[in-house]
């Protein structure tokens, strides 16, 4: 049986002002007690790619691929996509980011309620609305 400390979380979320308008990403990634943040943004995006890129930046993070994932993330598109199948119409490049991103990963995709004091997503949240506001300061 597998630990939590042999598995790597990972919480994401991706925020935009306006869709299309200025985005921002973040992502918690937690192992062994330990955790490191990573955000950024565009200047004018959707939000459906800052929670891919959200995504694709924490998997890029991970060194080592031995270690078992667990990505939560309140976006059903990407859940669903990754769990179902389902078909992958927009933001193709993207798609193909995070397919070569999650190589050689053993990841369990699993949705969380947004915006439901789930504490994690929480914290993602208010990162990626910051990364937001601040693309938008820069415009």
């Amino acid at each position: 049986m597998i630990s939590m400390d042999d598995v790597i979380e990972v919480f994401t979320d991706g925020s935009s002002l306006g869709n299309p308008g200025p985005g921002g990403f973040a992502a918690i990634l937690r192992y062994k007690g330990k955790e490191k943040i990573i955000s950024g943004g565009e200047p004018e995006t959707t939000n459906n790619r800052m929670e891919m890129r959200a995504v694709i930046s924490a998997l890029k993070a991970i060194k080592n691929k031995n270690i078992p994932v667990k990505i939560y993330s309140d976006s059903s598109l990407i859940v669903n996509t990754m769990n179902d199948g389902w078909k992958k119409k927009k933001n193709v490049d993207l798609w193909e980011d995070l397919a070569k991103a999650a190589h050689g990963l053993k990841i369990t995709w699993h949705w969380v309620r947004g915006h439901a004091n789930h504490p994690e997503n929480n914290r993602v949240d208010a990162i990626a609305v910051a990364a937001a506001k601040k693309q938008k300061k820069r415009r």
